[in-house]
């Protein structure tokens, strides 16, 4: 059979240094070719190229939309799921070849030692020293440093393990040749390899027929930590004492810098399928994860460190510790092994091993906890020092105790986050069925006080309290056998008033959950971490921790947690609120205000960023976040959600999860070292942005939350009754019922990613920017845009959004909503063009990411693929919404639209 013709060439337009990609792309979309004619037919390869070709027309002649939608009007069901998977198959083999194209351009920065990757550790610590930070002073920083991003389970897209094992080898392949190394017969075998990987995957059904599990999402996430991150973390550290090497001359010891934590199976907010029992459930499966990698890594520092005594000196304890671990066991259980009789590191690891094995079952001779198996790596570790084992296995044993001191025996940490509703509601149980929520909020105060010092509740055995109470029963069982670490902080959603943490405290304590210890004092062993969601909740957040911080009781409490206070900001829900621009002002305001309030009452602040992956929900580069924080508020300090499609572009292969960690630290060390310097004009800056959040959040509201008949339009002009639907998550799509209030904001933003409006991320922004230019003037605009970084952010990720989105797709979606389709259509898309023009005339640019060519190209890549699918599920939604929503082929055609635009636009919830 003749080769198919790769649908991507003609269309390509590659800077001379990206001729590399260019191959890796046409090489790809190649074999996707081959392979939809031999899985699907010839015909259909055909048909797809048609498409593909008006796609291209619209695209780059201009051609009207209406050519390409009757080409996809009314195709045959099974066509047209196979269409949108063809379609998905050729740009996520441009996904993959980019991100490929990333790693090779990481190389080549490498190969140039005068020239390190900007963003990179060695770049960001150049410009350190050239801003005069010495050694001591980076030291003091590192000592007290942070860095950890968490995982949610919150989806915007589906991807099987078993998929992300295909990716993975088509991966490895491409990086095997990413230098045109191969000889032509290994290129023949990896083309094998990546066939039989794209070939099994359009064999494979995208997501599970049934909606995952809470276990299923820990081993999802768990595929990331033991697979990448586990891995890269050495690697990581090398690298970034390399750096100071080569900047400062001189090689320190790195403390340990990086953490991971999670919400799978501890985020009970909204989703009953989360409680005690999967607490136990997803910490045993994360302790068992990361046995297993110990057990691995002991197996091959066993074939390392083979050193003989009579080649080699030995610190004395190394076989006193042996003798010890195995007079654990039972007698005969676990014998020195004669042939390692002169091998003392070995019989050291064998009964290391043995030990480790008795902590999974936990049989007799267990370890404690992970710090006694830490305390064995540095036993090690000193002998190898001390006698000549520098370049003898210490590099492959410093690589396990740098994995052992970040994920102990609890992999990551698992964060709690709970409604503060529900902890009313079990106070209400406890004291006799009263309505808690609506007592004095004081008289409220002075009783949790008494519950906290020990009074007792009226009702202990209240059967509505008991699943709140067992949460904190759990706490208390589960570090004690994982230790401190094994729990990251216990958030309180819709954080309203000081009751809403001392509530926290006081359903821990008539749980039992305390620590007793003359320096904890009998404390509650948990952070408390108000999250703060609205713009009204960010706008009353001062209020509130002001309240806390001269709280008695509180400040007891504080004081045993190092006088270090975590509060959450809740990017998603303010922004469905109030608007992009309401949304990142009163996030800003908040934490300058927090910042100098806690300075005032002698405390550290925390900030935990809750970012989700698309701009409408904190998205965007996390290195320039951390950059545009207010000065201050970053401190060495970094905590952050990772979610949705964002885990899997930021850590779905090794090279790229090293780089993501590498830039997050590069902006911490900046932020934190050489904040940038005081602006004069910012105090002008921060009074215009309030007036321009306050236009756009009126503006905003009054379409989305005040118009009477914008629910019916946003459930016509959106797939949202479908995205309900899919099987991507275990909490429900609501909080509560109700309306547009009570929709998470995951399902919210998605819904609008997938008809191509963008709609969440710039309505309002546009009538702000106008008036912001016309009572400023477009001078005054443009050096706010160019000269803070806080505005300049802004406009760059609503720039970035809007040029993914299509107002002409989008109205597709809207005339599905038939007579309402007038009444909003009109000014949604004057709202648009009117956004784009003010960026346009701020940024002083023709065109929507002008000095974007990467993403701008990445962008040209897709859209001739994800058009198609987008006109596709117009029609599909239509045809199902006929049928009442009762055809199950039509709902599993439309999933398929779903996982392909997320795919091909990301950044899509």
């Amino acid at each position: 059979m003749t080769p198919a013709k790769s649908p991507l060439r003609e269309q390509l337009d590659f800077a001379d240094t990206d001729i590399l990609l260019r191959d890796d792309v046409r090489r790809l979309g190649a074999m996707v070719g081959d392979m939809l004619a031999e899985q699907v037919s010839d015909a259909f390869l055909e048909h797809v190229e048609q498409v593909r070709r008006i796609a291209i027309a619209r695209r780059e002649q201009g051609e009207p939309i209406d050519a390409l939608a009757a080409r996809l009007a009314d195709v045959p069901l099974d066509d047209a799921e196979a269409l949108v998977r063809a379609f998905a198959a050729y740009f996520g083999a441009t996904n993959l070849a980019e991100r490929v194209h990333r790693i090779r351009r990481r190389r080549d920065y490498q190969r140039l030692a005068d020239a390190p990757q900007p963003g990179g550790l060695q770049a960001v610590l150049r410009a350190l020293r050239e801003a005069g930070v010495g050694l001591a002073e980076l030291q003091a920083l590192l000592e007290r440093m942070c860095i950890e991003p968490v995982f949610t389970a919150h989806p915007t897209e589906a991807i099987r393990r078993a998929l992300l094992l295909k990716e993975r080898t088509v991966v490895e392949r491409l990086i095997a040749d990413i230098d045109r190394g191969r000889t032509p017969i290994e290129r023949v075998a990896d083309d094998a390899r990546i066939r039989q990987s794209l070939t099994t995957a359009w064999q494979t059904t995208e997501a599970p027929p049934h909606k995952p599990s809470v276990a299923d999402e820990v081993e999802h996430i768990g595929f990331y930590l033991s697979s990448v991150l586990y891995r890269v973390l050495p690697v990581f550290y090398e690298s970034f004492i390399d750096a100071i090497e080569a900047v400062y001359g001189e090689r320190i010891v790195l403390p340990s810098l990086l953490r991971f934590g999670t919400w799978v199976g501890g985020d009970m907010d909204g989703n009953p399928n989360v409680g005690a029992g999967t607490m136990h459930d997803a910490l045993a499966a994360q302790r068992k994860l990361a046995l297993a990698c110990y057990l691995s890594d002991l197996r091959a520092l066993g074939d390392s460190l083979t050193q003989s005594r009579e080649r080699t000196g030995f610190d004395a304890a190394i076989e006193t510790r042996a003798a010890e671990h195995r007079a654990l066991f039972p007698e005969g259980a676990v014998r020195s092994r004669p042939r390692l009789a002169d091998m003392p590191y070995r019989q050291l690891l064998w009964a290391m091993r043995a030990r480790l094995h008795a902590t999974e079952s936990g049989d007799a001779g267990a370890y404690p906890d992970a710090a006694a198996f830490i305390d064995d790596l540095e036993l090690i570790d000193a002998s190898l020092a001390a006698h000549r084992g520098e370049h003898a296995g210490r590099f492959a044993l410093q690589r396990v105790l740098w994995r052992a001191k970040t994920f102990g025996f609890h992999m990551a940490a698992l964060d709690l986050r709970q409604d503060s509703a529900a902890h009313d509601e079990a106070l209400g149980a406890l004291e006799g069925g009263i309505d808690w929520s609506e007592s004095p909020l004081q008289a409220r105060i002075d009783h949790l006080h008494a519950l906290i010092q020990g009074a007792s509740v009226a009702s202990p055995d209240a059967q509505a309290a008991q699943s709140t109470l067992d949460v904190f029963r759990s706490v208390r069982e589960l570090r004690a056998t994982l230790g401190e670490h094994a729990f990251g902080p216990y958030i309180i959603s819709m954080s309203r008033t000081a009751a809403d943490a001392l509530a926290v405290l006081a359903l821990a304590r008539i749980a039992g959950c305390v620590e007793h210890s003359v320096e904890k004092r009998d404390a509650v062993p948990l952070d408390v971490a108000p999250l703060f969601e609205t713009v009204d909740d960010l706008d009353a957040a001062p209020a509130v921790m002001r309240a806390l911080f001269a709280d008695p009781i509180y400040r007891a409490h504080l004081a045993v947690r190092g006088n270090r206070q975590t509060v959450m900001l809740g990017y998603s829900d303010s922004a469905k609120d109030g608007g992009l621009l309401a949304s990142r002002w009163a996030l800003q305001r908040a934490q300058v205000e927090l910042l100098e309030l806690a300075r005032e009452a002698g405390v550290s602040i925390v900030f935990f960023h809750g970012r989700g992956g698309s701009v409408s929900r904190g998205g965007g580069k996390t290195e320039r976040a951390i950059i545009a924080a207010p000065r201050g508020s970053v401190d060495g300090r970094m905590r952050v959600t990772e979610q949705g499609e964002v885990i899997h572009r930021k850590y779905g292969i090794r090279a790229l999860a090293l780089r993501n960690l590498e830039q997050m630290t590069g902006a911490v060390l900046r932020a934190s070292l050489r904040p940038r310097p005081p602006e004069p004009r910012e105090s002008a800056w921060r009074a215009l942005a309030a007036e321009l959040a306050t236009v756009s959040r009126t503006h905003y509201r009054a379409l989305v939350h005040e118009h009477a008949d914008f629910p019916a339009y946003f459930r016509a002009a959106t797939p949202i009754d479908v995205i309900e639907r899919l099987h991507i998550g275990s909490r429900p799509s609501r909080r509560r019922d109700g309306g547009i209030a009570n929709l998470r904001a995951i399902p919210w933003v998605f819904a609008w990613s997938q008809n191509r409006s963008g709609l969440t991320g710039w309505y309002g922004l546009g009538t702000a920017l106008r008036h912001g230019i016309d009572t400023n003037g477009l001078d005054a605009m443009t050096a706010m845009a160019r000269d803070w970084p806080f505005f300049a952010a802004l406009v760059d990720d609503v720039e970035m959004l809007m040029a993914k989105s299509d107002i002409a797709i989008f109205e597709r979606y809207s005339r599905l909503a038939g007579d309402l389709h007038a009444a909003f259509f009109p000014g949604i898309a004057a709202e648009f063009e009117r956004t784009r023009e003010a960026i346009l005339a701020i940024k002083q640019s023709d065109e929507l990411l002008e000095n974007d060519y990467r993403l701008r190209l990445s962008i040209r890549l897709r859209n001739p693929y994800v058009d198609p699918i987008s006109l596709l599920q117009v029609d599909l939604l239509q045809r199902w919404r006929a049928s009442d929503r009762a055809d199950e082929d039509l709902l599993r055609a439309l999933v398929a639209t779903v996982n392909g635009i997320s795919a091909g636009i990301q950044n899509t919830g």
